[in-house]
């Protein structure tokens, strides 16, 4: 699988408008517009009230209440995880008896419950660290809210694909056969090459677009379940 000419720095979306580093914060009225509708914003004022660390949390628990895809003594990995939305979730349903693997670049503020490792994942010591972690037991399930800097460019989306290529071969490492994936995706080039790629590693694939995503978003959640016995890293939509 060939790198892309600009792999992405950061696995985490901006938040908002770009600000040049030590800068005061612009005062343009696209800057304000943006932070009048987030912070007026239905499920980032749920997220505040109900004691989430982001708006994407209820993503999560759209998709499992339609697909009951985290359930009692599962072992996740979470990848792309800070500020911690989902790993919220999924620790709280797993339970005590399953396990919660957190990955991300950025720093990421402890989940009592989960076990944080900062690093990318594309790298040795973070993989390390990550196998230790696991012991000799593979996962369950991964999930993968991964997403490049967005510059608004057409470079954004084969950033997102080779993220995603990235979150499939890593599932394909270490999920248990039966096992699966809920990646982020965004609908435009590579989408259709990806999803044919998954259908060949799982049984069943569906897509979901959570009412609390965006309306103006291009992103669905492929959520990919039953990882065929012998399946293996390899394949992908860019070879």
């Amino acid at each position: 699988m060939p790198t892309p000419p600009s792999p992405p720095k950061s696995h985490a979306p901006r938040a908002g408008p770009s600000r040049t580093p030590g800068a005061a914060p612009s005062r343009t009225k696209s800057s304000r517009r943006w932070l009048d509708r987030h912070f007026k914003d239905e499920y980032v004022q749920r997220a505040q009230q109900e004691g989430y660390r982001s708006r994407a949390a209820f993503k999560l628990l759209e998709i499992q209440e339609k697909d009951r895809i985290l359930v009692p003594g599962l072992r996740v990995a979470d990848l792309g995880a800070a500020p911690g939305g989902w790993s919220q979730i999924a620790v709280r349903l797993v339970g005590e008896k399953g396990r919660v693997l957190a990955l991300d670049i950025l720093p990421m503020d402890p989940v009592p419950g989960v076990t944080f490792i900062q690093g990318d994942f594309r790298e040795g010591e973070p993989l390390a660290r990550l196998r230790s972690a696991l012991g000799d037991k593979p996962l369950d399930l991964v999930l993968s809210d991964l997403a490049p800097n967005l510059s608004g460019t057409a470079a954004d989306q084969p950033r997102l694909i080779y993220l995603c290529e990235l979150a499939l071969e890593f599932a394909l490492q270490h999920l248990r056969p039966g096992g699966g994936l809920v990646v982020k995706v965004f609908q435009g080039e590579g989408f259709d090459a990806y999803l044919k790629t998954l259908r060949r590693h799982f049984r069943r694939v569906v897509s979901r677009k959570p009412r609390s995503s965006r309306s103006e978003s291009r992103e669905i959640y492929l959520v990919a379940r039953d990882l065929i016995a012998g399946a293996k890293a390899g394949g992908f939509v860019s070879e």
